[in-house]
């Protein structure tokens, strides 16, 4: 029988149990971003207009928060890596006779499943906040996490494999994984941008996520806000080609440095 099932489940599993034991990722993936939601959602509801008028403010960025969750716990989820290499750990997996790609996946799926189950949670308690979403659309949006948690955990595993450090990986997050949840349309939509905003918002994979999600909660959630709302089709394209070429670049980057130590 293959190792390569029985690897990637321990890895998977090992990476859901550390997370859960330390309370302050789990607290500080979770709750950062409720409280942004809170407090933006509510301190610019009176002064931020929406093209159209379109919803409250509040649910306007709903979306955009359970998006920000999923990148949250990508980026907690995959400090591991760093600390594993330091610790002797990931050294003695990669030598260990199972295939490079077990490694990747097992870290990349522990890390998606922690993360669709945080945002998940909150997407559930939509209608706490004025958002109705049908049992359809829940399974669809769900769906969509799955895509977009696999490819941000991938992406955030393809920064922590170049870390030495989690200082290092801390400010990578800050000047580019933040950004880019910023210019994905969660924040403000696109419609009124100046052009050159609209460009970088455009050339950011989890713009199309973002579109996605907003499209699958309905007009309350401000798909008809914004008149440069990507298509659906695009959005689906984009988020699909993004999750694979995120994990194909964490497999190549692991095999290059397997191939490099040898």
């Amino acid at each position: 029988m293959s190792p390569f099932p029985g690897a990637v489940a321990a890895l998977a599993r090992r990476e859901v149990i550390r997370f859960w034991r330390e309370r302050t990722r789990v607290f500080g993936a979770l709750l950062q971003p409720v409280l942004f939601w809170a407090f933006f959602g509510a301190g610019l509801r009176a002064s931020f207009r929406l093209p159209g008028g379109g919803p409250d403010y509040g649910a306007y960025l709903f979306p955009g928060t359970v998006v920000l969750i999923l990148l949250f716990t990508a980026i907690f989820s995959t400090i591991s890596v760093i600390e594993d290499r330091r610790e002797g750990f990931l050294q003695g997996v990669l030598v260990a006779p199972v295939p490079r790609a077990a490694v990747v996946l097992g870290k990349v799926v522990g890390g998606t499943i922690l993360a669709v189950a945080q945002a998940g949670l909150v997407l559930a308690a939509a209608p706490l906040t004025g958002l109705s979403v049908a049992p359809v659309a829940f399974l669809l949006a769900a769906a969509l996490l799955v895509t977009l948690g696999l490819a941000l955990t991938s992406l955030s595993f393809c920064i922590a494999w170049r870390m030495r450090s989690t200082q290092g990986f801390h400010a990578i997050m800050t000047v580019f994984l933040m950004p880019l949840w910023l210019l994905s349309g969660a924040f403000f939509p696109a419609a009124g941008a100046p052009a050159w905003l609209r460009l970088l918002m455009a050339a950011d994979p989890l713009t199309y996520g973002v579109a996605i999600l907003r499209r699958i909660l309905g007009d309350a959630a401000g798909a008809s806000a914004d008149a440069a709302l990507p298509g659906a089709a695009l959005s689906l394209a984009v988020t699909l080609v993004f999750a694979g070429a995120a994990f194909a670049a964490a497999l190549v980057l692991v095999r290059r440095s397997a191939a490099q130590s040898a």
